[in-house]
């Protein structure tokens, strides 16, 4: 398997960013291997709060979040999904696959990392492989926030917002994260900002999991991934310990998404859930601190 890793100089002196690199070796299904990167802060004796992002962003996407829930106490893991990030970047589309996002997610956060009663918040891509990795070993997850996600199988017609989405990632000509991740936000980002998330895409050949990531994404019954995604469903509909949803009111994407997760998960049911005001798709840069607040609030009531 042919990769990239990102130099550690397009990283320097980004906005806002001061957390040290740390990274895990994981099988490329290739008798190779690929480099994933996490931050890891707060007391390693604590409970670890597990933050999954989506795509096309990376860590950066939290850290208006990870000090304040370090500040509250809290152990807080933020990786970068293969080809994301600092995370090694594989360059053919067929590397990639829903399965083996998954497979290399288990590996980082379970098999090395060896995470416990955790607290996962997962949004857009990081819930479709988090909840993956809940139903595999449901024991290790206490609690569950997901906002702006989904889990979907391929029954049921995708929004046209997504479905848009992905023909542009498929088809476009040019592929400007950073100005992507701007258009999904609410409020304005600063061009520092927007740089930060182009940062790990110095050329478009780093591009290939950004591109590549909404196609995979089950809108087929006949999909590749539907047959365990229906299984991640069946798991999650035993699944009692506390479940929040928090999506935004201000996502075209996923808008409707939570009713799925508040009526068919056990630990759902008969919760106050949350719609964060004024929050676009990714609304981890909208209203950052609030969900921070929200999470460990979460975590104090529901332990």
């Amino acid at each position: 398997m042919e990769t990239l890793r990102t130099p550690d100089s397009c990283f320097e002196g980004l906005a806002d960013w001061r957390f040290e690199p740390r990274y895990v070796m994981v099988d490329d299904f290739n008798a190779g291997s690929l480099r994933v990167h996490y931050v890891d802060e707060g007391p390693r004796d604590a409970a670890p709060i597990l933050l999954m992002h989506g795509e096309p962003t990376w860590s950066y996407l939290y850290r208006h979040m990870i000090g304040p829930l370090v500040d509250a106490g809290h152990r807080v893991v933020a990786p970068d999904l293969v080809g994301f990030g600092r995370s090694d970047k594989p360059t053919a589309p067929h590397d990639h696959s829903y399965a083996r996002h998954v497979e290399w997610m288990r590996q980082a956060l379970t098999a090395h990392l060896d995470l416990r009663e955790i607290t996962m918040f997962a949004q857009d891509w990081g819930g479709m492989i988090g909840l993956r990795l809940l139903a595999v070993d449901p024991d290790r997850f206490a609690r569950v926030v997901v906002a702006n996600t989904g889990l979907p199988t391929g029954h049921g017609a995708p929004s046209e917002a997504f479905l848009r989405w992905q023909a542009f990632s498929a088809g476009s000509p040019t592929f400007p994260v950073g100005r992507i991740v701007a258009g999904g936000c609410t409020t304005e980002l600063a061009d520092d900002v927007v740089a930060a998330y182009d940062a790990p895409f110095p050329d478009d050949t780093h591009k290939v999991a950004a591109r590549v990531m909404p196609s995979l994404v089950p809108t087929r019954a006949d999909d590749p991934a539907s047959a365990a995604n229906e299984a991640a469903w069946r798991a999650l509909e035993h699944f009692d310990r506390p479940f929040l949803c928090a999506f935004s009111d201000a996502d075209p994407i996923t808008a409707g998404g939570d009713e799925p997760f508040r009526s068919r998960v056990p630990g759902a049911r008969d919760r106050t859930h949350h719609t964060i005001a004024g929050g676009g798709h990714f609304l981890q840069e909208d209203r950052g601190a609030e969900l921070a607040d929200l999470i460990a609030s979460f975590v104090r009531a529901a332990s």
